[in-house]
């Protein structure tokens, strides 16, 4: 039989510290500008009456929060609230009162955001509160586009893969999936504007609607070559700073080489915008079939992601 000592429960431990998992909800618990979010929600969400008393706002956006900071399903975040103490005290959740939100009410949740498009207007009211703090846009901008992974496996109820998601080849590799396409500030790295498509389709069509029509510089890799008239229509002050062809049959152009590796080295920061999504939040494949479930998800990822961004300065004034 399995013994449990007094001693080892929680109440008599004398040694621990906080884990990086707390020490981030800590963090993010400072930054995130929580009235301004659930403001956007509560015209939305279901009032207290006859029925089933809905769940608290606040407990619903955190739990919403902890599944794209953790990349969770619906009913991987109910368990990890089970699991996790730490879980349950940045939520809100005590299971002496209560139960922390089911996988069901989770998904309800959600489907509520994407119906209304509250992941792009939280992408804007985090930018909007940046902006309060000092870190503002400014006229330039970078544009890059990723490729997100999808299942291409036919073993499904339909038989049949994504519909709404194509392949396209990078180098001598296919991938199968959609493509996220951001405009993000040259200064700041602030992501501003988010487009999403199939993988297939190429990264300069999505140029005009990654600028915010102020820049004076425009950013990008070899992908938007040649779209000078383009960044002039959707901006008409703007310098095309997109990187250029340097090899060619007979030569190799060292000018254009120099210039482009100076371009690359403010187009940089686009990269650390990806590595967030992909590394840290772990949104490196699709968990909802269709473009648009997964558009609001990125949104609402990069939204999150320019608190990651700017955690350090946001902090004391957040605290």
């Amino acid at each position: 039989m399995k013994q449990q000592s007094l001693a080892s429960q929680a109440v008599f431990e004398r040694y621990g510290r906080k884990s990086r998992r707390e020490l981030f909800l800590d963090e993010m618990e400072q930054v995130v500008p929580w009235s301004g979010l659930q403001s956007l929600v509560d015209p939305h969400y279901a009032k207290a009456g006859n029925g089933r008393r809905p769940v608290g706002l606040g407990i619903m956006l955190r739990t919403y929060f902890v599944q794209q900071w953790f990349n969770l399903s619906d009913p991987g975040v109910e368990e990890a609230l089970y699991e996790s103490a730490a879980l349950r005290r940045f939520v809100g959740v005590d299971l002496g009162v209560a139960p922390p939100p089911d996988e069901t009410t989770i998904c309800r949740f959600r489907h509520l955001l994407e119906k209304h498009d509250l992941g792009g207007l939280m992408l804007e009211a985090v930018n909007v509160h940046l902006e309060a703090r000092g870190i503002r846009i400014a006229t330039g901008t970078i544009v890059d586009a990723t490729i997100i992974h999808a299942p291409c496996s036919t073993k499904n109820k339909s038989g049949e893969r994504d519909p709404e998601m194509h392949q396209t080849r990078k180098g001598n590799q296919w991938y199968f999936g959609l493509k996220a396409h951001i405009g993000v500030d040259s200064k700041e790295g602030v992501v501003h504007s988010v487009c999403t498509s199939a993988a297939s389709v190429a990264d300069k069509h999505m140029l005009p609607d990654l600028l915010h029509g102020e820049e004076r510089k425009v950013w990008g890799d070899g992908g938007y070559q040649g779209q000078t008239e383009a960044i002039q229509e959707a901006a008409p002050h703007a310098q095309d700073m997109t990187c250029r062809r340097t090899k060619f049959k007979n030569y190799v152009d060292e000018e254009a080489k120099r210039k482009n590796t100076t371009k690359s080295k403010v187009r940089a920061k686009v990269e650390h915008v990806f590595r967030i999504l992909k590394r840290v939040f772990g949104f490196d494949r699709v968990r909802y079939r269709g473009i648009a479930k997964n558009h609001h998800r990125l949104c609402a990822n990069f939204a999150l992601i320019n608190l990651y961004l700017h955690r350090k300065r946001l902090a004391p004034l957040g605290a």
